[in-house]
C-alpha cells in the first residue's frame, strides 16, 4: 500500500492559515455543489489559504483551501499542494 494511504499516523503537512499553491489541475468530481461535473475549480499555480483540516476515510488529511480570487473553498490532498510561505515562531510569514 502506498505510504500516503495512512498519513494520519503523522502530523498534517500544512497548518490552518498556510499559504499554498496548487500542483495539479483540480476539476469538480461531483462533490463541489453548484458547479458542473468536470468544471475546473483550481488551475496549476493558483494560490489559496488553508481554512481547515479534516480527514478522509480515517486514512488521509483533506485541506479545505480558500482561493480568494474565485471564492471557492476546495478540499485538497497534501500531494496536490505545496507550501508558498511558512510561519516563524512568532507567527510571521517567511518565504520558503
Amino acid at each position: 500500500m502506498p505510504s500516503d494511504e495512512f498519513e494520519l499516523d503523522d502530523a498534517p503537512a500544512f497548518e490552518i492559515g498556510d499559504k499554498v499553491r496548487v500542483r495539479k489541475l483540480i476539476k469538480n468530481d461531483g462533490t463541489f455543489p453548484g458547479q458542473e461535473i468536470g468544471k475546473v475549480l483550481a488551475n496549476i499555480g493558483d494560490i489559496g489559504y488553508v481554512a481547515s483540516i479534516g480527514t478522509f476515510l480515517q486514512r488521509s488529511y483533506i485541506y479545505a483551501v480558500h482561493f480568494l480570487h474565485t471564492g471557492f473553498i476546495i478540499g485538497c490532498r497534501a500531494k496536490e499542494l505545496e507550501l508558498v510561505e511558512a510561519k516563524d515562531n512568532e507567527g510571521n510569514a517567511t518565504q520558503e
